[in-house]
């Protein structure tokens, strides 16, 4: 109950906060580029520091890991509010903050991932992997919302004010906050699993072979990066194509993710209903489909119902997408490994700019729709290519060792 408490808390600050800093920067810049640029200072340390996040995830306590993680979130958003209600903040302040979040989160996430089948067990794995992602897609459909509205409220007209924008950065920084302290009644401490006589970048390099000499865990891993490569770019473009397609407000932007996360918290749903389905591997590759099919679908909208309903569609299969393939991969991998391999998948999510920034100079110089067009059939054929290329991730049946080698 804490650490699904304290991952609420968490949940809830970075999906404020995607609301916030788009609508600022945005309005700052007029530029998708930039909203790019943002992004990619965020994901970067997760490809640096996702690996050493994974050794301390498998040679040390993961509790403290997971507390200290949010703590130090919550101090840097402090700051930040200061120099959003201060009037000084530069496109420069979101850079920075973005390079600490996600530092801290590349060292920390391993290790939160990593405890879960610690406490539950591999056989209630699939609901608790639903149970957090629909945890998860709450703070998707309640968050951005009331960050929408806070900063519609209290610019009062103003678009261009950043008042609202610094009221929701203090309440991030009191969400991580409690976060880090919901760790401390906690009183599974997270075993190290790694042998302490092997280096840690032994460790390391062992993580590495283990992902490259399993075609399953490799497969997966490699499905996974393709929807953050293309997939979630609706996420990094929602705030242009919120204004400049819609010619929608802040309020408007924050229903638009909230549509998206109810189809997610729906899709969580569904996987805890399919924990015992079989062809997962198959369902992996149809839902990665039509995940590609949903972004181009959305970019090709102009109504904001119509809009919402799409974007409620990519919510649910994108939720049921994410959570099996993770689902998939830590039930592949021993326990002694689930550190080092979640950060390489963590890490490997960092490449998400590879596929955005590109798609970004499309929205700059052609248009958002071709943009996000583009995007999804990318998805769509890399995901066709790869399911039949790799035999090995359609045989996969309920996802257990037994049933996958």
């Amino acid at each position: 109950m804490f650490l699904w408490i304290g991952m609420l808390g968490s949940a809830f600050s970075m999906n404020m906060q995607l609301v916030a800093q788009g609508w600022l920067v945005y309005e700052m810049t007029s530029s998708a580029v930039s909203l790019t640029y943002v992004t990619l200072a965020f994901m970067l340390p997760q490809v640096i520091f996702s690996p050493i996040g994974g050794v301390l995830a498998d040679r040390i306590k993961k509790k403290g890991i997971i507390g200290w993680g949010p703590f130090a979130n919550g101090l840097a958003t402090l700051v930040m509010a200061y120099y959003v209600l201060s009037g000084e903040v530069t496109f420069a302040h979101f850079i920075w903050m973005g390079l600490f979040n996600g530092t801290v989160m590349a060292l920390s996430i391993p290790a939160r991932t990593a405890f879960i089948p610690e406490i539950v067990g591999e056989s209630l794995m699939f609901n608790a992997m639903a149970f957090n992602t629909a945890s998860w897609n709450l703070a998707r459909i309640l968050g951005p919302a009331l960050a929408g509205f806070m900063i519609a409220i209290f610019a009062d007209g103003d678009t261009s004010s950043s008042f609202g924008v610094g009221l929701v950065y203090i309440v991030l920084a009191v969400l991580y906050l409690v976060s880090a302290f919901t760790v401390l009644p906690i009183k599974h401490k997270g075993t190290p699993t790694s042998n302490s006589d092997k280096s840690p970048l032994n460790d390391l390099i062992e993580g590495i072979q283990y992902v490259i000499k399993s075609k399953i865990v490799g497969g997966l891993i490699l499905l996974s990066i393709f929807p953050f490569l293309f997939g979630i770019s609706i996420n990094t473009f929602l705030p242009a194509f919120n204004r400049d397609v819609l010619q929608g407000g802040p309020d408007d932007l924050g229903l638009l993710m909230t549509y998206m996360g109810v189809g997610a918290i729906g899709g969580s749903l569904m996987l805890a209903k399919l924990g015992s389905l079989k062809n997962k591997g198959y369902w992996v590759l149809i839902t990665s489909v039509m995940w590609g099919l949903g972004v181009a679908a959305f970019a090709i909208t102009t109504n904001f119902n119509l809009a919402a309903l799409v974007i409620g569609f990519i919510g649910l299969v994108s939720a049921i997408n994410m959570s099996m393939n993770r689902s998939l991969v830590q039930l592949q991998v021993s326990q002694s490994m689930r550190g080092r391999v979640m950060s390489i998948d963590m890490m490997s999510h960092g490449l998400m700019p590879l596929g955005v920034l590109p798609i970004s100079y499309l929205v700059d110089n052609v248009s958002i729709q071709v943009g996000l067009v583009t995007s999804g059939i990318i998805l769509v054929v890399l995901t066709i290519v790869t399911g039949y290329l790799m035999p090995q991730i359609r045989a996969i049946d309920k996802g257990y060792l037994a049933d996958s080698t």
